[in-house]
C-alpha cells in the first residue's frame, strides 16, 4: 500500500490536520499532478524515485510543517536535492494550471482599497537555495575578479608592447 492510500484512510478530520487540505482537494492537486507526470514521461526515460502523490505529499509537509529537506529526504530515503525538486515541480505544476494559485500582490491591494480588511495574508519563509563555492574551490581560484596583481612579472622586458606596461 502507498503512503498516498494510507493518508487517503485517515478520516477527513485527521486528514485535514495532518496534510492541510480537504481530501477533495487533495485529490485534485493530485490528478492534475499525475496528468502532467505522464505528459512529461511520455517519451520514455529512467522512471523517477518518487511517483507524483509521494511528490505532492513531500510538498505539503515541506510547507505544512515547516520540517527541513534533510529530514524529509530521510522519510522518503532519498536526497535532499530529489527533495528540492519534488517541491518545486510541484509548485509550479499547481501554479501553472491556476486553479492552485494563491492572489498577488496587486489583489490584496485592491481588497484592502476596497474594503479596508483583508482576508488573505501570505508569507513566503520557504528554504531557498544558496550558491555557496565549492569545498576545494580555494585551490584553483582565489577569488579576485581582476587582474590587478595576478600576472605579476610580465612587464619585466622593455620591448613589451602590453597596455597595461606603459
Amino acid at each position: 500500500m502507498s503512503r498516498v492510500e494510507k493518508k487517503l484512510r485517515l478520516s477527513d478530520e485527521k486528514f485535514k490536520r495532518r496534510i492541510g487540505t480537504t481530501k477533495s482537494v487533495f485529490q485534485k492537486m493530485l490528478a492534475l499532478l499525475e496528468t502532467a507526470h505522464v505528459k512529461l514521461h511520455e517519451r520514455g526515460g529512467k522512471p523517477p524515485d518518487l511517483t507524483p502523490g509521494d511528490k505532492l505529499l513531500i510538498a505539503l509537509k515541506y510547507y505544512r510543517e515547516y520540517t527541513t529537506m534533510e529530514s524529509i529526504a530521510d522519510d522518503y530515503n532519498c536526497s535532499t536535492s530529489t527533495v528540492h525538486r519534488s517541491i518545486t515541480w510541484v509548485e509550479q505544476t499547481l501554479s501553472a494550471d491556476g486553479q492552485f494559485q494563491l492572489p498577488g500582490k496587486q489583489a490584496l491591494q485592491e481588497e484592502i482599497q476596497h474594503d479596508g480588511e483583508v482576508e488573505t495574508v501570505a508569507v513566503d519563509v520557504t528554504e531557498h537555495p544558496i550558491n555557496r563555492p565549492q569545498k576545494d574551490q580555494g585551490d584553483w581560484y582565489s577569488g579576485k575578479k581582476k587582474a590587478h596583481g595576478q600576472v605579476a612579472g610580465h612587464c619585466e622586458h622593455e620591448n613589451s608592447q602590453d597596455l597595461r606596461c606603459r
